[in-house]
């Protein structure tokens, strides 16, 4: 398992992220094409084409300051958490995000805090070292810095 502390500079570090495999998840994701998906699953995930393949959850606190120390509220404050993922940990803002997953789901009334990258699967090659990075987006259209990056394969 890959562990980093709070992907934000002034935010929450209550929790750590990390990447592991884990037998259920449920993600809503806006993929870089504009096309939405939502998965459910027990023991993996469905590409869509027939096969099979483990969840690879990545988590991580949502950010509780702005940069200049005011208080946010993830809830309200924050429109979507966009991934990057690329085959070397330098993100810069030149960089398209891969998946944006929404930040507040009203139906649960919970932040979200996860992703299953087993849904980019299909955008990605097997057997490559591929590194994973997020921001934040508030509903103004600022961004945070990027997460420290943690590695994944298939």
């Amino acid at each position: 398992m890959v562990k980093f502390h709070s992907i934000f500079p002034n935010g929450t570090d209550e929790k750590t992220n990390s990447v592991e495999t884990i037998p259920r998840f449920f993600i809503a994701l806006l993929a870089a094409a504009g096309i939405s998906l939502i998965g459910c699953g027990g023991n993996g995930s469905t590409t869509g084409v027939g096969a099979s393949i483990p969840a690879k959850i990545l988590s991580w606190g949502p950010p509780a300051y702005f940069t200049d120390n005011t208080a946010l509220n993830p809830a309200t404050d924050l429109d979507v958490f966009e991934l990057y993922v690329r085959t070397d940990g330098y993100f810069s803002s030149n960089d398209s995000a891969m998946a944006a997953v929404i930040a507040f789901d009203s139906n649960s009334g919970q932040v979200t805090t996860t992703f299953n990258l087993a849904g980019l699967r299909p955008f990605l090659s097997e057997g490559v070292t591929y590194f994973v990075s997020v921001r934040a987006v508030a509903k103004n259209g600022l961004k945070s810095d990027f997460s420290q990056a943690a590695t994944f394969s298939f």
